[in-house]
């Protein structure tokens, strides 16, 4: 198969995974627990930077033209939903989880590392997330919250969980570490 070819295959599957991660979900408010991060992780690992932030890109396109791939469907009015921030991180922790992953040489690769690289990825998803439930529920929405509510209903309730995730995709890495990422999906 043409490595172009490959190329935009594993992209539209990892642009679908995390779709599919999305509704696979415990539905709380504002901010749904859902598997999405879990692919965004996973496709750093597997496509490398570039191509993981361009499987992101295509899904965040594809929901915003209208297809209801996002948890609570798509379309363009969806920039006005508190947990679109969280969504607009996505390219950006798949990126620079994909570059970490490629500047660490493959023999030296540890499960603190993949551990470390994948809790940036989630600090990046926050870093973007809650500025932006917190600008959307309080100035678009009219629902008056803290900055300190945000943290909570927005962060630290899914800490828990975002461990879980973290620690599947560390040993996931660490498992394929052995084999040749390149030659994964041959």
């Amino acid at each position: 198969m043409k490595k172009k070819t490959k190329n935009m295959i594993l992209v539209s599957i990892f642009a679908a995974l995390t779709a599919v991660g999305g509704f696979l979900t415990i539905p709380i408010p504002p901010v749904p627990f859902t598997l999405q991060t879990f692919f965004v992780k996973l496709s750093g690992l597997f496509l490398g930077g570039n191509l993981a932030f361009l499987s992101q890109i295509i899904y965040l396109i594809l929901g915003l033209i209208g297809v209801p791939i996002f948890t609570q469907g798509g379309g363009i009015h969806y920039i006005f939903k508190p947990t679109f921030g969280y969504l607009l991180s996505f390219p950006i922790c798949a990126y620079v989880t994909g570059k970490l992953i490629e500047r660490t040489r493959k023999d030296h690769e540890t499960f603190g590392q993949y551990f470390a690289i994948f809790s940036i990825d989630s600090i990046i998803n926050y870093a973007v997330g809650l500025p932006y439930l917190y600008i959307i529920l309080n100035y678009v929405n009219n629902i008056n919250m803290s900055i300190s509510q945000v943290f909570v209903t927005g962060c630290l309730i899914f800490i828990p969980w975002d461990i879980v995730k973290i620690l599947m995709s560390a040993w996931i890495a660490k498992k394929i570490n052995k084999l040749d990422r390149n030659h994964l999906f041959k």
